[in-house]
């Protein structure tokens, strides 16, 4: 089998190796899964340039790759009789979760981290949803219980998590305001956003006034900026900043970090959701296994309309 690992931490061409593999060993909870497609996200270039080595500790060769999408080869001992042989699943395999790694043609996982796949979807679209659609499950009905009739502000609403997370949001019958680049205003209409904000050329605090939650992809002044357009008793849900109780206790709002959680039970319900609305997951572009660097090189150094995609 062939795999894209990295053999030590540095920039992308320097490190990603394209190498034949030893199948995994399938043992007691695991699933072994034929890889058709890969998810890129930012994770993945930060773990090969050291930014998480903190974190996540690698043995070296490492295999790259979170999220994936693929068909069950085999099941292991003490796995669910929901899963079995030829069945098309998605969710994750990154090594630091236990995984072998999803940048793979064979792909070794917990079975805690995968779901069946939604029907609505081929396994491009699937093997980008993992991370975002539950980021985006997690933050709306879990950490602020978005309902009818609630306004919430997304900012980055044309990435992977707030184009997902807009019609979370719209499903859930609330008014939606976005931020985002000027070429990407068609693309969140066409998606449900009620008020799209042009961060290049407008103030969203300006703007947005006593709105019931935001949810912060970005970090920084917007996140800071974020509190003055919740009501009191809002909430703010941010993937990269911890709560500041300064300010929270200024605009008497509540601020929460996510750490998106990827497992069964939620990529359980983010797929029966898909399939009863036709969600539109967005992949701006595909790339081979052979050219793993380059979509980690792209998904650095570009805003993607979605996501990135490996072809496996």
């Amino acid at each position: 089998m062939k795999s894209a690992q990295i053999t030590g931490y540095g920039n992308t061409n320097e490190v990603i190796e394209i190498r034949q593999t030893n199948t995994p060993n399938l043992s007691a909870g695991k699933v072994l899964v034929e890889v058709k497609a890969a998810g890129v996200n930012p994770i993945d270039w930060k773990i090969t340039e050291g930014y998480m080595q903190q974190m996540i500790h690698l043995q070296f060769p490492s295999t790259l790759g979170l999220d994936f999408s693929g068909v069950v080869k085999q099941v292991g001992e003490d796995v669910s009789s929901d899963f079995n042989q030829g069945n098309e699943v998605y969710g994750q395999a990154g090594v630091p979760i236990g995984g072998s790694g999803a940048f793979s043609d064979v792909a070794l996982t917990t079975a805690t981290s995968i779901a069946h796949k939604p029907k609505t979807l081929g396994h491009i679209e699937a093997a980008a949803l993992p991370l975002v659609g539950v980021s985006a499950w997690q933050a709306l009905v879990e950490n602020i219980s978005l309902s009818n009739g609630q306004k919430i502000l997304i900012h980055g609403g044309a990435g992977g998590i707030g184009s997902v997370a807009i019609q979370l949001a719209k499903n859930l019958s609330a008014h939606v305001a976005t931020t985002v680049s000027t070429h990407d205003k068609q693309f969140v209409q066409e998606l449900g956003a009620d008020d799209i904000i042009d961060y290049r050329t407008q103030t969203f605090g300006d703007i947005v006034h006593d709105y019931d939650a935001v949810v912060d992809t970005v970090g920084g002044e917007t996140y800071t900026g974020s509190f003055k357009v919740l009501r009191k008793g809002g909430i703010i849900v941010s993937l990269l900043e911890q709560p500041n109780a300064e300010l929270m206790e200024q605009f008497g709002v509540k601020s929460v970090f996510q750490f998106t959680q990827v497992n069964r039970e939620r990529l359980s319900k983010v797929a029966d959701w898909v399939d009863q609305n036709k969600v539109k997951v967005n992949i701006e572009k595909t790339y081979s296994l052979d050219e793993a660097g380059k979509a980690l090189d792209y998904s650095r150094d570009t805003h993607p309309r979605g996501k990135i995609v490996l072809t496996i």
